[in-house]
């Protein structure tokens, strides 16, 4: 057993606020790691308005959502732990330790863009460039996607998946974004792909993302309904974890480091299709993911086998749950 679960059998949990604005990827990491820690956190939005919203990540914080002010998402009492994740977070993360007289264990997710100081400890993937003595760097992010999810979404897969037969293929499909683009020309490449790696004989099971555009998302339904394959609707609960738990392999698109990361985490071969654009952070990732043998170019058929799966999550959780340790001991508490 992990150290962080074993401990935190032996020990009383604390108390942990999940501090962003909002921002739905920022949030989830943030939840994830909290979550591995055994406990449910408190969630703390903030909302600076202009020209506070301008100012960040340096501050200052909009006054009006000062600490203990009324309405402020930082009210007392105050957690053990802050887990932060966001531009508009860090300076708020800053008026929350200043407020506690530095009881709190703080905790950002991600390159604050102010330095190491920004909190007691920080979190980056190894895409990123910050170093330092209280710098966590991991190959893949946080996410949500626990062993035990994965395993409960395998052991009674939905009837659309269950009927599909083997090799089963998850086809994440995410959309544009600020470093990529799909062209009419990569739309028309992806869905190709999707029909030879079809035709192959893989059964195609997949969902769409927020940012998956109408033609996008018409066109892999298209392949899908020519082979018997099965793609969400939207209607229902979302799959996402069925899919991800019963897949014989993946194809995700490379504009999502996210859904990269949690693909990893099964151990199913990753195939990653690439559309227009591309920035240097994600071709890191995927570059260090290929050298382990994770990640292939999705060229419209199956490629790899099976790795030991890999799981950022718990690391962090364990090096927050350590640190805080270290700083409760720092300030005298005891568990008595």
């Amino acid at each position: 057993m992990p150290q962080t679960q074993t401990a935190m059998h032996e020990n009383p949990k604390p108390t942990v606020w999940v501090l962003t604005d909002g921002k739905a990827g920022d949030e989830l990491q943030c939840l994830g790691v909290a979550e591995r820690l055994g406990v449910s956190p408190e969630i703390r939005r903030v909302k600076p308005r202009k020209p506070f919203a301008w100012l960040m990540p340096r501050g200052p914080i909009d006054p009006r959502e000062a600490p203990d002010r009324p309405g402020s998402p930082l009210r007392s009492p105050f957690p053990d732990i802050a887990i932060a994740s966001g531009r508009r977070a860090v300076a708020y993360l800053r008026a929350l330790k200043k407020a506690s007289n530095g009881a709190i264990y703080t905790v950002f997710l991600k390159d604050p863009r102010t330095g190491t100081g920004a909190a007691d400890l920080i979190w980056v993937a190894g895409h990123d460039q910050l170093r330092g003595d209280n710098v966590l760097v991991t190959t893949t992010s946080p996410h949500r996607l626990t062993p035990q999810k994965l395993a409960a979404a395998r052991a009674v897969p939905p009837a659309t998946i269950a009927g599909l037969s083997a090799p089963r293929v998850a086809v994440l499909v995410g959309g544009d974004s600020r470093h990529h683009r799909f062209t009419a020309a990569d739309i028309e490449r992806f869905a190709g792909q999707l029909d030879e790696l079809a035709r192959s004989g893989a059964a195609l099971m997949g969902s769409p993302s927020r940012r998956t555009s109408p033609a996008l998302a018409a066109a892999v339904a298209a392949v899908f309904a020519r082979h018997g394959g099965w793609w969400w609707d939207g209607s229902g609960e979302n799959p996402y974890p069925a899919l991800l738990a019963n897949a014989d392999a993946i194809v995700a698109t490379a504009d999502s480091t996210n859904m990269i990361g949690e693909a990893a985490a099964t151990g199913s071969p990753v195939l990653v299709f690439e559309p227009q654009g591309g920035h240097d952070k994600i071709a890191a990732l995927i570059a260090g993911l290929e050298h382990e043998g994770v990640v292939h170019r999705f060229c419209g058929r199956l490629e790899g086998e099976r790795y030991e799966p890999i799981d950022s999550t718990p690391i962090i959780a364990d090096a927050i749950w350590q640190g805080w340790q270290r700083h409760r001991a720092d300030f005298g508490l005891t568990d008595g």
